[in-house]
């Protein structure tokens, strides 16, 4: 299993985040599913691909040419790609993943998330999706989403296509469950890298 995670490439001033990245990359080497993620070695990003190293676990990192210096890179990756452009790094992590999950970070994490969220909406892909609610981080975007499902800019369908949950564990479950449910991998309408 595949799993897509996007996250800050930050640190952040919480150290409490930190401390869920190292668990969630912990809890990807126990399942035995592999990290797909943008390249980089720096931030949440890096904690978590270097936690799921450490573990002998799988790591396929994608990064833009112009990201890909000593200084931002994660060199010791499992396997990285370095692609054209964001775009690009964007559509190939998509391409490869069974399963995406979106941890605390900056307006980088929010675009990848929404468009993510935009492309299953659109078809393009059938990846579940997961919201990772550390201490609340993510109150307001869900309080946002309620509010664009009560103002009719999106419906149940739509709006149930984000999985949410404070718990690592539940909601990996919940996404491989429905990832399973959906008869595992499913077509993709994304070039695979």
């Amino acid at each position: 299993m595949n799993i897509l995670i996007y996250c800050g490439a930050r640190l952040g001033n919480d150290p409490l985040l930190q401390t869920t990245v190292e668990r969630v990359g912990q809890a990807i080497v126990d399942r035995r599913w592999n990290l797909v993620y943008g390249g980089g070695g720096v931030g949440l990003m890096g904690i978590v691909a270097r936690t799921v190293l450490q573990g002998g676990g799988h790591v396929t990192g994608i990064i833009p040419t112009f990201l890909n210096t000593a200084e931002v890179a994660l060199n010791t990756c499992t396997v990285l790609h370095e692609v054209e452009s964001m775009h690009e790094r964007k559509q190939q992590m998509i391409a490869i993943a069974d399963i995406i999950v979106a941890l605390p970070g900056g307006y980088g994490t929010l675009d990848e998330l929404f468009e993510a969220l935009t492309w299953r909406q659109l078809g393009l892909h059938a990846c579940p999706i997961g919201l990772l609610n550390v201490d609340g981080f993510y109150d307001s975007i869900l309080a946002l989403r309620d509010e664009f499902q009560r103002r009719s800019f999106i419906d149940d369908n739509v709006a149930s296509m984000l999985t949410i949950s404070d718990s690592i564990d539940t909601l990996f479950d919940a996404l491989r469950d429905e990832h399973m449910s959906n008869g595992g991998p499913l077509p993709t309408q994304l070039e695979r890298g």
